[in-house]
C-alpha cells in the first residue's frame, strides 16, 4: 500500500470553515470607528436643537393663552401667585377659579398644565433671578420667558 503524501488544500475547505483574517476584522472597525466619528456629533446636536424648539414651542403657546386670558379679562394678565390656577382652571370676570364647567365659569382653563422647560428640572414660575425658577413671568407686563440661564434668548 502506498500512502499518498497529505496536502492541506484551501480550495477544498468548506465555507462553514472559512474565517475572516484579522486584517479583515480590522478593515471593518476602522469603517465603523469612522461613520460613528461621522455620525456621532449630528446626534449631540440634535438633542440641544430638540429642547430649543420645544422652549420655543410651549413659550408660543403659553404667550397665547395669556393673550386670551388678558382679552377675557378687560386687559388684566394673569397674576404671579395665581398664575397656575388661572391659567389650568376655568375662571370668572372677575379672576376667581373654580373646575371647569362649574356654572358662572366661562372662561379657561388656558393651558392642560404647566409645560416643563427642557432646559430646567421643573416647571415652576416665578419673578425671580435667572435660574431661580423654570419660567418668569411679569404680572406687570405679562411678560413670560424662560428662565434657566442668562443666555436664555430674549425672542423666543
Amino acid at each position: 500500500m502506498s500512502q499518498r503524501p497529505c496536502r492541506f488544500n484551501m480550495q477544498s475547505r468548506t465555507r462553514a470553515g472559512r474565517g475572516f483574517t484579522l486584517v479583515e476584522i480590522l478593515i471593518v472597525v476602522v469603517i465603523l470607528a469612522i461613520l460613528a466619528a461621522i455620525v456621532i456629533p449630528n446626534f449631540s446636536s440634535a438633542g440641544e436643537e430638540t429642547r430649543e424648539n420645544s422652549t420655543k414651542m410651549n413659550l408660543f403657546r403659553i404667550r397665547t393663552q395669556i393673550e386670551i386670558f388678558r382679552e377675557h379679562h378687560n386687559g388684566n394678565p394673569p397674576t404671579l401667585a395665581g398664575f397656575v390656577d388661572e391659567m389650568t382652571l376655568a375662571t370668572n370676570a372677575e379672576r376667581d377659579t373654580a373646575a371647569p364647567g362649574t356654572d358662572g365659569y366661562r372662561f379657561g382653563p388656558y393651558l392642560m398644565s404647566i409645560p416643563v422647560n427642557p432646559h430646567f428640572p421643573g416647571n415652576d414660575i416665578s419673578d425671580g433671578a435667572v435660574g431661580a425658577s423654570a419660567w418668569y413671568y411679569n404680572e406687570v407686563t405679562g411678560e413670560f420667558r424662560a428662565n434657566h440661564d442668562a443666555t436664555a434668548r430674549a425672542d423666543w
